[in-house]
């Protein structure tokens, strides 16, 4: 094809380039007797092949998919693909099955979908459905929930003037 179809010629767009090819094929490769079988490319598909094809009408297409098994991180997710997507986060921990089809990233626990998002391009991303974090403190924007930290100093009434321990101790601080 180099020599024949393409060879010194150039293409305004690659719609040129199939359109030619296209007219190549029909005008010169199929109608020329092939080297290896002796027949016109045309004929021989009209006699022996054409016959034997049927009509895909009702075949539903390939699809593509892949099934990956993943651990949930600390930070309530699941890398795929150099990316990190969130998963609810009573799963941190446990294996899921994320499944990567039609542009989405599908998460199953224990044969029930737990998460879906949208594929990210790229790589060092996160994708972060915020109904993920519910029920844990400071998630959703509601305040984090603690108690005060302890006060590192003893109530007053404990404490004793430096003059109580000198008395004791037999001597002055200076």
């Amino acid at each position: 094809m180099k020599r024949n179809a393409i060879a010194g010629r150039a293409f305004a767009s690659f719609a040129a380039l199939e359109a030619h090819l296209e007219l190549w094929l029909r005008e010169t490769a199929d109608a020329r007797v092939h080297g290896t079988t002796g027949e016109m490319p045309a004929l021989r598909f009209t006699r022996d092949e054409a016959a034997a094809l049927k009509p895909i009408t009702g075949i539903v297409p390939f699809l593509t998919a892949r099934d990956l098994v993943r651990k949930v991180t600390a930070d309530c997710a699941v890398e795929v693909d150099g990316n990190a997507y969130s998963v609810p986060w009573r799963l941190i921990g446990e294996r899921v099955r994320v499944t990567v089809a039609d542009g989405a990233i599908r998460v199953s626990h224990a044969g029930r979908q737990v998460a879906v998002h949208a594929v990210r391009a790229g790589r060092h991303g996160r994708v972060v459905d915020p109904a993920h974090f519910d029920g844990v403190a400071g998630a959703a924007g509601r305040p984090i929930r603690t108690t005060p930290p302890p006060d590192p100093w003893p109530p007053a009434e404990l404490l004793r003037p430096l003059s109580e321990y000198e008395a004791v101790a037999g001597g002055a601080w200076s």
